[in-house]
């Protein structure tokens, strides 16, 4: 019965939609958070000298709020996801069990 079950899942169309969906979106954040994390590795490796300057006349430097930028983007990053995770993909697997539990 199990078997039976995930193969009408597997073949539901709004199944097929939330696979593709939520895939193609992992993607593109997942992309988004390797950018800002190694851009800014990459900036450490290659200039040093840009993310030493001093901001104004204390002692923090401009690494310092790039470094916890990327950290906040990531926050962000992952909140976008469990937002649309949380109506879009949830309402789709709501048709879902609908669909294929009758």
């Amino acid at each position: 019965m199990e078997d039976d079950l995930a193969k009408r899942i597997a073949s539901h169309p709004k199944y097929i939609e939330l696979k593709t969906k939520r895939t193609a979106f992992g993607w593109w954040l997942s992309l988004a958070g390797m950018v800002a994390y190694y851009g800014f590795i990459l900036l450490v490796a290659f200039n040093k000298p840009l993310l030493a300057q001093k901001i104004g006349t204390g002692v923090t430097t401009l690494g310092m709020p790039i470094g916890v930028s990327v950290i906040v983007f990531t926050i962000i990053i992952t909140w976008i996801y469990v937002r649309r995770a949380n109506s879009e993909f949830d309402a789709l697997t709501e048709q879902i069990v609908k669909g294929v539990v009758k």
